[in-house]
């Protein structure tokens, strides 16, 4: 698995040289721009959101007042830090329900810059198919709404899991490995669709390869370190990056 998070990573690299080498940037930096709109102002809702429900709980259940009670700067610090974990892992799950929204909206654009991607690598031509695009649009937005499912019962688990003291400062870490695969997972399904395979023989292969999904994660959030322009640049990058990364995996087997 270590060496398909390697690969995954490189064809971020291998993404931008051909970007750069094809001119692609108008599919990029467009729609690149409206997700970083979007983005700015659901981080902005998201934080704020996930401190008042914090806040919430600890007094409805009283924490508040007894960590007064206790007057200890320890036990304080200890359930700040878990606080601060709540809150993380709140934003990670509202971000994945905002990234879910994304991927459906953005679906006819991400299924064409993967074939696109792939009949330049390949030098096979996909003609354009109107009802071709409509039914990978059609199978993504199902394969966003099964995930989104699934990826909630995780999260669930890992958010009740994170009020544990000790253990709840690892479950961030956790939570994001779950998101970065379940995100690589719709990037690379837009190939697995292409080459025929059903849904249910594409969640079985990408699970045999969850290398590939949890590298291509893992670039695409850490773009979102990058103010601005690793916002815009993100989306568009992680889908032409997840073509290539599956284009040389299949050439080598």
């Amino acid at each position: 698995m270590l060496k398909e998070i390697v690969i995954a990573i490189q064809s971020y690299s291998r993404a931008h040289r051909f970007i750069a080498k094809h001119n692609l940037w108008k599919w990029i930096i467009i729609p690149g721009i409206f997700y970083m709109i979007l983005f700015m102002l659901g981080m902005y809702f998201f934080w704020t959101s996930s401190g008042a429900a914090v806040t919430y709980v600890s007094h409805t259940a009283g924490i508040d007042r007894w960590l007064h009670r206790q007057s200890s700067g320890f036990l304080s610090f200890i359930f700040i830090l878990g606080e601060i974990m709540v809150r993380l892992i709140l934003v990670l799950f509202y971000f994945s329900l905002f990234k879910y929204l994304f991927l459906i909206l953005g679906s006819p654009l991400f299924a064409y810059l993967s074939e696109k991607t792939e009949a330049i690598l390949s030098g096979k031509d996909y003609p354009f198919s109107f009802q071709q695009l409509l039914k990978d649009m059609l199978r993504g937005i199902k394969l966003a709404l099964r995930n989104t499912l699934w990826q909630t019962v995780y999260l669930f688990f890992l958010f009740v899991a994170s009020f544990v003291p000790v253990i709840g400062w690892v479950t961030p870490v956790i939570v994001l490995l779950v998101e970065c695969y379940f995100y690589g997972f719709s990037m690379l399904d837009y190939s697995c669709e292409r080459h025929k395979l059903s849904p249910t023989a594409s969640i079985e292969f990408i699970g045999k390869h969850k290398g590939l999904a949890i590298g291509n994660g893992i670039v695409f959030y850490l773009m979102h370190l990058v103010p601005f322009v690793g916002w815009v640049l993100a989306p568009a990058y992680a889908v032409i990056a997840a073509t290539i990364s599956l284009y040389y995996q299949n050439k080598e087997v």
